[in-house]
């Protein structure tokens, strides 16, 4: 298949519908308004401290995935199936595509940072849409007019102006997120020392960064690596988002295949999480 001529099982419009006369899931305006007014900068900088020792537990990268089966995403309007299987869902739409190996992999593997939310990490801080802490929140976030108010940054001298806390074209890597899947399971793979290349890594990082890939904002602190990394996000999330209404794949049976992917870019070795 050619990837321009990707399409997804259902319109592409019924995604990411979170219109209220749409009955979107209170769990999913909860865990926003939750995520909105908790991760503040000195959070952010409380988990990396909690996290990114990498000293809660040591899996596989399949292990891992079946530990996908207890987790089901309450920021998404889309699903409410396990993560295993959007993770297969995601990688088989790459793969028919025609993309390469390593991006495959990226597609079976971009939410195992998900695993937190059984380690007593909440849903808040662990899905959803990401963005950067320590400036003005954006428009285009997920609930934006009515999730901010109880923030304690909101009042912020700094953190409530455009560029906050940040230089204009510092570049993202420089930005610190809002904690959740993304930036942990790029900080995991960094630390194991995987060989995926670059774009794979930038994928996995910003592909729920929502307001700046498909909002278009946040523009002000884009870097030249920003600027040539968005089309790749922008082709890994149609696979990751729209492939949500497909059918459910045969996983034991495709097992095997991924495993020699897994081994070919990640391992040797249990990954520590």
């Amino acid at each position: 298949m050619d990837p321009s001529e990707f399409r997804p099982e259902k319109e592409v419009e019924a995604f990411r519908d979170y219109s209220e006369n749409k009955g979107v899931k209170e769990c999913v305006r909860r865990t926003y308004h939750q995520m909105h007014t908790n991760q503040t900068v000195d959070y952010v900088k409380e988990q990396h401290q909690r996290w990114l020792k990498f000293d809660k537990i040591q899996l596989s990268i399949m292990d891992a995935l079946e530990m996908l089966n207890k987790v089901i995403d309450e920021s998404d309007p889309d699903t409410d199936l396990p993560n295993i299987v959007h993770a297969f869902q995601t990688a088989e739409r790459i793969r028919e595509a025609g993309h390469p190996d390593w991006f495959q992999l990226v597609g079976l593997i971009h939410d195992l940072g998900k695993i937190m939310a059984l380690y007593g990490q909440p849903q808040w801080s662990t899905v959803g849409d990401t963005y950067p802490v320590g400036c003005k929140p954006s428009s285009t976030i997920v609930f934006a007019d009515s999730t901010f108010e109880d923030c304690p940054d909101r009042n912020h001298s700094i953190y409530s102006t455009e560029l906050g806390m940040y230089t204009m074209g510092c570049g993202f890597d420089k930005l610190l997120m809002s904690w959740g899947h993304d930036e942990y399971l790029y900080r995991v793979l960094k630390n194991h020392g995987t060989t995926i290349p670059d774009e794979g890594l930038y994928m996995i990082r910003f592909h729920s960064f929502y307001p700046w890939h498909t909002g278009h904002s946040y523009k002000q602190f884009e870097n030249d690596t920003d600027c040539e990394m968005l089309s790749w996000v922008n082709e890994f999330n149609k696979f990751d988002l729209y492939s949500k209404a497909d059918s459910i794949p045969d996983i034991d049976a495709l097992r095997p295949y991924y495993q020699r992917l897994v081994e070919k870019y990640v391992s040797p070795g249990l990954i520590r999480f």
